[in-house]
């Protein structure tokens, strides 16, 4: 009844100002960067602030889940003052609170829901919940006009999924073709790279170094049927080379082999994309998530035929922030036409946070 109330109330002041300006204040802490952005109608990012911290987990080679959610405690309520603060607006002036519950670390996740939902229901601010890959492929939405149908490739450090988006009865549908059976493309980076002892976060540093190159490894690509990813296989003949050359007491090129594996892990990426556009024959497709900024790949996808249109991301909506949970959850109401439906069948004030050892329902 709170919720149907909660609605009821939030479409009226809609009516009262103008339905074509929504702004959503928008949460994201799925892993270890704070994010609130003040986002109007899915495109304006009226601010964008994140907290970033790679230096602190970076003495420990990767993300320390425990440390990370601690101090998204820390930095939420600073990082909320300052995006408002840019934004030019204050709490009476958000028509929607959206915040990323799934999927990320189970710590982190927490953080950026209870404080969205306390600050929901203190204000009577609707809440929508957001899924955070859902982010990703809507942060190509911000500052293009998609023409659907699309191909979504997702790359990221925990994330690498191929997705089909068309408009079905006057809704943006997102159909799951394939994902990673085991490691993400950004997580395998990231052990390539502290294999060859390069600085955390490993995918920079393999790619500035991979310049000085040479494929001399020339890898298998994985046999994986479908639109399905597989990286181990990568990791461990990469891992074996290293181990079999220090045996023989042969000093390794690092700059040869961050060529070797960026060149196999772009040519995987690629030929799953040429299946998936010609298959489903579209002319558009979207990259996006950390690894969409790697500058081999963006190269790579020139390749393409030259009627597909490729889009990513601005290099700022890349990595994870509260910009594409804006836009994403705008794009969410818009699905809904009867938009009470979010709120109350959602039940958001019961929802918890979902990890990524959960399997993602589409």
């Amino acid at each position: 009844m709170y919720l149907t109330k909660l609605w009821k109330n939030t479409e009226k002041r809609n009516k009262e100002k103008n339905m074509e300006s929504i702004k959503i204040l928008a949460f994201e802490t799925s892993c270890d960067e704070t994010s609130v952005a003040v986002v109007e109608n899915g495109k304006n990012v009226l601010s964008n602030i994140v907290s970033s911290q790679i230096n602190i987990h970076k003495e420990y080679g990767g993300v320390v889940p425990e440390i990370a959610s601690r101090h998204h405690i820390e930095n939420i309520l600073p990082v909320l003052d300052e995006a408002v603060e840019k934004a030019d607006c204050q709490l009476k002036d958000i028509d929607y609170i959206a915040v990323t519950n799934t999927p990320g670390l189970i710590g982190s996740l927490l953080v950026g829901l209870m404080f969205a939902k306390s600050l929901s229901y203190a204000n009577k601010i609707p809440l929508i919940p957001v899924n955070h890959i859902e982010g990703h492929i809507f942060s190509n939405f911000i500052e293009n006009d998609i023409e659907l149908p699309a191909i979504s490739l997702i790359v990221s450090g925990g994330h690498t999924d191929l997705y089909y988006i068309e408009e079905r009865n006057g809704k943006i549908a997102v159909d799951l073709l394939g994902e990673t059976l085991d490691d993400a493309v950004g997580e395998s980076y990231d052990k390539i790279a502290r294999i060859l002892e390069l600085p955390y976060p490993g995918g920079p540093e393999i790619e500035k170094i991979s310049l000085k190159g040479k494929n001399i490894l020339n890898i298998k690509k994985p046999n994986v049927e479908g639109y399905n990813f597989s990286f181990s296989g990568i990791k461990t003949y990469i891992t074996n080379y290293i181990n079999k050359e220090k045996m023989k007491g042969n000093n390794i090129n690092k700059e040869d082999i961050a060529k070797s594996f960026q060149e196999i892990v772009v040519e995987v990426l690629y030929d799953k994309v040429l299946k998936a556009v010609n298959k489903k024959s579209v002319n558009t497709l979207l990259v996006a998530g950390g690894v969409s900024a790697n500058k081999r790949l963006r190269k790579k996808f020139e390749e393409l035929p030259e009627n597909i249109k490729i889009y990513f991301p601005k290099m700022e909506y890349c990595t994870d922030n509260g910009a594409m949970i804006g836009a994403a959850a705008y794009y969410k109401l818009k699905n809904e036409k009867n938009r009470e439906n979010i709120f109350v069948e959602e039940n958001v004030y019961n929802l918890d946070a979902k990890s990524t050892k959960e399997k993602n329902k589409r």
